[in-house]
């Protein structure tokens, strides 16, 4: 009998709801993507429920949408992630730690130093998402007059993940001695200058913290562009990414994979994780009317700010009851874009209908019984859509405890999710290698 394959889940957490609508939501805690209270009582229950990790999406700027828009916005004010994680790791034990931390505005020394301290605090459980940073507002507040643009973002990605992981091996793992006979604290023959000088960054090195628990903290990427494809083919360890169907799934997971072997990377050693919008209920048309109670939520002015945002691209004077009109490409996200344009075609939506959509949630969403999204979750493990899923809340608390208390127990209940974490770190939860220290093998 083939053992069936088991799935890995993240919760995506920063908003904690990527629905507009959410705070809105009746009984739902208007301020939980700003309370340290509600965040640490989430990420407990998760914990409890044996997810993967906790997931933190990051902003470098207030997002860029008119004010109309942004007035009803829930992602106005929001905990900067490596405080509130370095928090949250203090009390939990075994959840993963996931950060964004941006290529272009950030330094790698500073990206290494957080990422290597997080790691170390909360004994093995941090992780890296790798982004480029799509708002093109985040270039006004680091002193840009313009963002960078996006092939150079991806040139700068590539050779900023080069030396970030070489700072984290500055150090063999037994560097440090701490020999207080001889007075010897650590062994300078395992201490390695890394003194790389690229086109794009000069760092010298080395690291002044000893090498992370997990060797390097686990690897993400999120994007879905033809150089974020390639680079989540070298680098990526998970990736979480937002097909709409389980026909586009299946086609970028055989596409990422099937490009690791180019880099002698096993196909095992990476997650794809899509996003994943869940809405349960005691029967499916008490599910679907919950989405449609939260979709009502959504105002016009956010859910045409929304729009914008994907687009990368102002859509506020478009006629709303017609189709959208050309679209010059974008220097923000593309993959994203392109999808947009994808729905648009394919369902033929105005302007309106496909602003709703995104103001509310427009990506792969399973709304129904436990039972029947069990079903559909692992249609997508079983035919390699994915391998597992980043679940995105409908509204917090009451979408997260559905999650945690009908739906995680019937996937237990199939043996498609663990009872128990079978290890400490997040490599362990994930199945993935301790990487081999380049300097020190």
């Amino acid at each position: 009998m083939t053992k069936q394959r088991q799935m890995h889940l993240g919760a995506f957490m920063r908003p904690v709801s990527l629905h507009t609508g959410a705070w809105r939501y009746p009984r739902s805690f208007p301020d939980a993507n700003f309370n340290f209270s509600h965040l640490k009582s989430f990420i407990q229950k998760l914990e409890a429920a044996k997810f993967d990790a906790f997931f933190m999406a990051d902003h470098l700027a207030v997002l860029n949408m008119p004010i109309e828009a942004l007035k009803r916005s829930q992602t106005v004010t929001s905990f900067e992630p490596f405080t509130l994680l370095s928090a949250l790791a203090a009390v939990t034990e075994r959840i993963g730690l996931a950060a964004t931390a941006s290529t272009t505005f950030d330094a790698p020394y500073h990206v290494a130093r957080r990422f290597a301290s997080l790691d170390h605090i909360s004994n093995g459980r941090a992780a890296w998402n790798i982004v480029t940073t799509a708002n093109p507002d985040a270039a006004l507040n680091f002193g840009f007059d313009e963002h960078v643009e996006h092939g150079e973002r991806y040139k700068r990605a590539r050779e900023f993940y080069d030396v970030v992981t070489g700072l984290w091996d500055s150090f063999a793992d037994d560097a440090f001695i701490h020999d207080q006979e001889s007075g010897i604290f650590v062994d300078p023959e395992k201490m390695h200058v890394l003194d790389h000088k690229g086109e794009e960054l000069s760092v010298r090195g080395p690291l002044n913290i000893a090498r992370p628990v997990q060797g390097w903290p686990v690897i993400v990427q999120a994007g879905q562009s033809e150089p974020g494809r390639q680079l989540a083919a070298e680098t990526a360890e998970v990736v979480f990414c937002a097909p709409r169907d389980i026909d586009a799934a299946k086609a970028l997971y055989s596409d990422i994979k099937g490009r690791m072997s180019d880099f002698g990377r096993s196909r095992d050693h990476l997650k794809m994780l899509p996003a994943a919008f869940v809405v349960l209920g005691d029967s499916i048309e008490e599910a679907k009317a919950k989405r449609a109670r939260l979709d009502s939520f959504v105002h016009y002015d956010s859910a045409i700010a929304s729009l914008s945002i994907a687009l990368g691209h102002d859509a506020s004077a478009f006629d709303p009851d017609k189709p959208l009109p050309d679209i010059p490409e974008t220097n923000a996200s593309k993959s994203g874009q392109a999808q947009v344009l994808k729905l648009a075609r394919e369902e033929n939506l105005t302007v309106r209908q496909l602003a709703q959509r995104y103001g509310g949630y427009a990506g792969l969403a399973f709304v129904g019984k436990p039972a029947s999204v069990a079903d559909e979750m692992e249609r997508w493990i079983d035919e390699e859509a994915s391998d597992g899923f980043n679940i995105v809340f409908p509204y917090l608390p009451q979408g997260l405890d559905d999650v945690v208390n009908l739906l995680v127990p019937e996937l237990q209940r199939r043996g498609r999710f663990r009872k128990e974490y079978d290890g400490e770190t997040l490599r362990e939860h994930l199945g993935l290698p301790r990487p081999v220290n380049r300097f020190f093998e």
